[in-house]
């Protein structure tokens, strides 16, 4: 395939397997302003799929970041009404949500942070109804990612800026499993392949998951009881029909229990948050919370996350990725979570996915904390997976079970 056949192919693969538009639905679509090309594909595909609008949304980091530097704060504390008004009514149209990533690794860096925890402390309350809405797949949505200069350059530094583009494009597309024709047929066999993977284990109702690797990591995270492990594809609730709230997305994943975790987890990637860069970093974690921690580079910014409330110190997603997949072997840090997270096994500090527990969608956030699960106004997700990572099942009864040996399944 061509470069513009590949484009093309991708465009599709976003409107009809990541966000699965039906004709007649309304679209919210998301771009980078850089990106306003294939963003153009993408809503030519949606309307073509039968969309009936498709409402999009341009966005700029530069811009961004200019608010941050010259807004004062009073304008970070105050969430317009309107806006939330606006995402909840594309919920109750049934809208399906396309967000294209891009941004550079490092838009923020060294912008006011309590500007940032001021904007989402504001926007907590008033876009609850919204996140819950995706949370609990209510709502069809999809992230995927499209290479910009800045965010190019950083993953490849020193390269030429547009090879750097060509080179970002190219392992985007194979991690899409883009190619050699029909993509959209991989991706449905390939959710066939995790939700395999969340059978055995959702029968296998584990107690807790062992983590041991040689950097160090030592952690024992307690599962929730009955949780569900889910991954691959999502279900409409109102259609049956299969989307993908992530591509690319090798994971499966589960609710881990807020008040059991212990031992040492150290991070084996890079983390980008709000635009800054933490390396090397590790936490500690005692009866379920984080009790110490260090980081190389960008101590700062993982203090002011673990700071943000108190669900940020607990642990709201237990995810499983073999080592041996399309993302890892491009063999490169695409300083993305999107991508990274589907290269390694990760947990994730904050809010936890209701799905994740038998019932949980219809519970309460007291009900939910009552059965273990984690209520934050963040969800981060942080690498752990290494090639000789060991994670060994255990049993209510005591009894273990090898889940995964040298990074990948071992079953």
């Amino acid at each position: 395939m061509t470069f513009e056949e590949k484009q093309a192919d991708y465009a599709r693969l976003i409107v009809k397997a990541g966000a699965a538009v039906r004709p007649g639905q309304k679209v919210y679509f998301a771009c980078p302003i850089e990106c306003y090309e294939f963003g153009r594909m993408v809503v030519k595909e949606a309307y073509l799929a039968g969309a009936s609008e498709v409402v999009v949304k341009w966005q700029d980091d530069v811009t961004a970041r200019m608010k941050y530097e010259y807004a004062p704060i009073e304008v970070f504390a105050h969430f317009p009404e309107w806006t939330a008004l606006e995402m909840n009514s594309y919920v109750k149209d049934d809208a399906a949500f396309i967000y294209l990533a891009g941004s550079d690794p490092e838009a923020f860096k060294g912008v006011d942070i309590t500007k940032m925890q001021a904007q989402q402390k504001a926007s907590y309350e008033p876009m609850k109804e919204f996140r819950k809405a995706q949370s609990t797949m209510a709502v069809k949505w999809t992230v995927l990612a499209i290479p910009t200069r800045a965010w190019a350059a950083k993953v490849f530094p020193g390269m030429n800026v547009d090879t750097a583009v060509t080179r970002l494009w190219d392992a985007i597309f194979a991690t899409v499993r883009i190619g050699d024709g029909d993509s959209y047929g991989k991706w449905m066999k390939h959710a066939d392949t995790l939700a395999e993977k969340c059978r055995i284990l959702n029968e296998w109702q584990l107690d807790s998951l062992h983590y041991e690797n040689s950097l160090g990591t030592d952690f024992t995270v307690g599962l929730v009881q009955n949780h569900r492990w889910e991954g691959g594809a999502d279900i409409d609730k109102k259609t049956g029909d299969r989307f993908f709230a992530n591509m690319p997305t090798e994971e499966v994943f589960t609710m881990p229990d807020r008040r059991r975790a212990e031992g040492t987890l150290v991070a084996a990637m890079p983390l980008s948050y709000r635009g800054s860069l933490i390396e090397n970093f590790r936490f500690i974690f005692h009866d379920g919370q984080v009790v110490d921690f260090d980081a190389e580079k960008g101590k700062d910014s993982l203090q002011a996350l673990l700071d943000s409330d108190e669900g940020s110190k607990h642990l709201g997603e237990c995810a499983l990725v073999p080592f041996p997949s399309p993302v890892a072997e491009q063999g490169i840090l695409f300083l993305e979570t999107l991508f990274d997270e589907n290269a390694a096994c990760h947990f994730a500090l904050g809010n936890c996915y209701e799905t994740n527990l038998q019932g949980g969608a219809e519970m309460s956030e007291e009900e939910l904390k009552a059965h273990g699960g984690n209520t934050s106004m963040n969800h981060v997700d942080f690498m752990v997976g290494t090639k000789d990572l060991k994670i060994t099942g255990i049993r209510k009864d005591g009894s273990e079970v090898m889940v995964f040996e040298n990074g990948t399944w071992a079953f």
